[in-house]
């Protein structure tokens, strides 16, 4: 890529039965675009009336489907398969983008050798309220995975197409954890730095999949996490030792800055007050 402007981004998201937030994400994704970049919406097949809601904004769209499918991996593999983008992300349907972050993401890519960045994000809840800001850091993100189990904040991550197609893309066999797959694959294949922006909020609803699938996604998460530490550490004890060490800090590290960065002071705040910006350290204390 030669500058900014020549950069272009594909965003994907994956949906099913989420009419109450899909509007709302749509519109976050659309308003950050830019001439070049496009937008595929995969829906999984609803039996509400989101297909409805994806032909309302289907002039914004680079494609959509809606048909079964084999759960989100499958859907953002043909997503995926579809873009023809600089630069790959995705938002689930029910998060948003802060305004400003594909611009910020296109800048941050264009201005340094990282094949993927990941940053900051918020929570939010039903009602679009700030719960918390969570705070995406590690130094070294094949470590803090690897070794760690920590996984990147999806909605605040961006990757060049070159490493998406380099690792060959999803891994549509799995259910739950593909998204630390994936992350993980790209980090031990890629160049992958921190930035520190917030560039989107993550929604906790009702039937959410990440907390209803909690115990399957950290058993799927467990033998990706098994598979590759055989592969690129083998068995030894020392191994087994700094295996145990990194993973107890990047727990603690986990622990204190959940606590630390939270920013008291925004919560209760409406999403659509922020943008993708730099929210760390609270306010006051520097």
């Amino acid at each position: 890529m030669s500058g900014v402007g020549a950069a272009t981004i594909s965003i994907v998201t994956p949906t099913m039965n989420m009419e109450r937030w899909l509007p709302l994400t749509i519109e976050s994704v659309v308003s950050n675009m830019r001439q070049g970049d496009e937008y595929f919406v995969i829906d999984g097949g609803s039996t509400d009336t989101s297909a409805a809601i994806i032909k309302r904004y289907e002039r914004h769209l680079a494609g959509w489907v809606s048909e079964p499918d084999k759960g989100y991996a499958d859907a953002l593999a043909k997503g995926f398969a579809r873009a023809t983008g600089d630069i790959f992300c995705w938002i689930n349907a029910g998060d948003v983008l802060l305004p400003g972050a594909l611009d910020a993401a296109r800048a941050e890519l264009a201005n340094t050798d990282a094949d993927m960045i990941f940053g900051d994000d918020f929570y939010i809840d039903e009602d679009h309220r700030v719960i918390f800001f969570s705070r995406g850091y590690v130094k070294n993100l094949q470590q803090a995975m690897l070794y760690g189990g920590w996984t990147p904040l999806q909605d605040a991550c961006f990757w060049r197409r070159e490493l998406y197609e380099k690792i060959g893309g999803m891994n549509r066999d799995l259910k739950y954890a593909a998204d630390f797959e994936l992350f993980l694959r790209m980090a031990l294949h890629g160049t992958c730095r921190y930035v520190p922006l917030a560039f989107s909020a993550f929604r906790r609803h009702a039937g959410q999949k990440s907390i209803s699938g909690s115990e399957a996604y950290r058993n799927e998460r467990a033998e990706v996490r098994r598979r590759e530490l055989v592969s690129a550490v083998g068995a030894s004890l020392w191994k087994s030792l700094r295996l145990l060490w990194s993973f107890l800090t990047i727990r603690w590290r986990v622990y204190v800055m959940q606590r630390q960065w939270r920013r008291a002071d925004l919560v209760g705040r409406q999403v659509n007050e922020l943008r993708c910006g730099q929210y760390w350290p609270p306010a006051g204390t520097v």
